[in-house]
């Protein structure tokens, strides 16, 4: 059975994205070093990625080349994506879904982006662990890492630890993950 993770970066006020959905103060931290927990470590552990429509239309209009070549990629959308920057599936029924990622044994889902579609996960006990980069940085306004829905939750501290630049990594277990 697949596990499902997230793996996000968000700033000290607890945003993903300041209010124009900008992300240039993450960019700032590129240099920054990540060790054993960088980007393409976690990648290379990666099969599978799903994400939400912003998320994927944030990516498509971004110049750089489809990150995700050879992994299976899935958009949760109700929308066609007409002419996809890479190869993706779209699905439109979130539970459906997630009992089609749950069925995978190839390795390992990433929920790619946004906190609605993590909470949508969260909220169906879907989403088994994950990683939160806090950055030094305050946005003042922008994006929630997870909207306020009334959910709520008492996931298990695996680790935390201080990187670089003053960042921050915490990684999380949701034992009620189904």
């Amino acid at each position: 059975m697949a596990r499902i993770i997230g793996y996000i970066a968000a700033s000290l006020d607890g945003l993903i994205a300041d209010e124009n959905d900008n992300l240039d103060w993450l960019f700032k931290y590129d240099s920054m070093d990540l060790g054993e927990h960088d980007y393409r470590t976690f990648l290379s552990g990666i099969r599978t990625v799903v994400m939400g429509r912003g998320t994927y239309d944030f990516i498509a209009r971004e110049p750089s080349p489809w990150a995700y070549d050879g992994k299976r990629t899935f958009v949760v959308t109700s929308r066609p994506i007409d002419d996809p920057k890479g190869p993706l599936e779209t699905r439109s029924d979130v539970d459906a879904l997630i009992d089609e990622l749950r069925a995978l044994g190839d390795g390992d889902v990433w929920m790619l982006g946004g906190g609605r579609l993590q909470m949508a996960f969260l909220e169906r006990g879907a989403l088994d662990e994950i990683e939160i980069y806090i950055i030094p940085e305050m946005l003042g306004g922008g994006q929630p890492l997870f909207p306020l829905t009334g959910f709520r939750a008492s996931p298990t501290l695996v680790s935390a630890k201080a990187i670089d630049q003053g960042c921050v990594r915490l990684h999380y277990r949701f034992d009620d993950a189904a």
